[in-house]
């Protein structure tokens, strides 16, 4: 129900996330160091596959888009809860608000399509190792990377489209950046109608992609389960980087969008804590898994640090 006479005119918003946390310095501190290398070793990532002919791959332009989603997740919040635990700058215009809570998102759906469209580039190369660079060549990866951005840049676009038409009753967020439950909170209306219908195309893309990865996973497991006891390591340590990446991405969010649906209560700093980690964990955790599990990025990084101390 909508309380307009209660409205205020919106310029920019408190950012109250951390209001209870007890050592801010320290909590903004780790949060800094993490984020720094997830953006630095993101960054390694892209630069040895661009500038290495030998890389571009579909598999590698893959890893290429992983890391640059990865880059836009991560920043897309951190600086500003950085912000608050170390510069005490805990507001931020409506503008920059509305820009924050898109690109979180348009991260977030584009993280789920990359680490599903790799679950598919694995699938092929186990399965038809021999058709693989005719079946996923280089342009078609690019144009189908093209088509999810494109996806994923349509359905965020219904977040502003939703939150700018309404009044806001208050101007303090309770999270810790602004995402599209912090927004809606300030509003003079009844939110739950708004949360379910998130819910249901949040759940859904949750649910499409989650559910090709698994099918991905048991076509491989099949295929390897028939093949010989060579390929099997092979084709073991193939799947295992993703499935590192996959799970570290899925797992907060499984619990704070599934879960919570079936009776679990999360206080307000668990639901923080666990979006806090779904943002810096993959960030993190993709570019060394593909970095110290694939052969030409590791071995092209021993070279440089060879390289290095020679100079030295």
């Amino acid at each position: 129900m909508s309380l307009p006479n209660a409205s205020i005119k919106v310029t920019h918003f408190i950012i109250g996330g951390f209001d209870t946390v007890n050592r801010p310095i320290a909590v903004g501190v780790v949060i800094l160091i993490i984020y720094i290398l997830a953006v630095f070793a993101n960054t390694v990532n892209i630069l040895f596959i661009i500038f290495d002919k030998r890389l571009h791959k579909p598999m590698y332009l893959l890893v290429c888009n992983l890391a640059v989603v990865d880059i836009i997740y991560t920043s897309s919040a951190t600086p500003t809860m950085i912000g608050v635990l170390l510069a005490d700058v805990n507001t931020i215009s409506y503008v920059e608000c509305l820009i924050q809570m898109c690109v979180f998102h348009l991260a977030m759906v584009m993280e789920r399509f990359a680490l599903a469209i790799m679950a598919f580039d694995r699938l092929i190369a186990i399965i038809f190792p021999f058709h693989y660079h005719s079946y996923l060549t280089n342009t078609r990866t690019v144009f189908l990377t093209y088509i999810l951005w494109i996806i994923g840049c349509g359905t965020v676009v219904l977040f502003p489209a939703t939150v700018i038409p309404l009044p806001h009753c208050t101007l303090r967020l309770k999270y810790n950046f602004c995402d599209y439950a912090a927004v809606m909170r300030t509003t003079c209306v009844n939110v739950d109608e708004y949360f379910n219908q998130s819910a249901i195309w949040s759940f859904f893309i949750l649910f499409f992609t989650f559910t090709f990865i698994c099918l991905s996973y048991c076509a491989i497991l099949f295929f390897v389960k028939l093949s010989s006891n060579n390929d099997k390591k092979k084709m073991g340590s193939t799947l295992v980087s993703h499935a590192i990446c996959v799970t570290c991405f899925y797992s907060p969010i499984f619990i704070i969008v599934i879960l919570t649906r079936f009776g679990v209560v999360l206080s307000l700093d668990e639901r923080q804590g666990l979006l806090i980690g779904n943002i810096l964990g993959p960030s993190l955790v993709n570019p060394f898994v593909y970095c110290l599990r694939t052969t030409e990025i590791k071995n092209k990084i021993v070279k440089i640090f060879k390289q290095i101390l020679r100079f030295l």
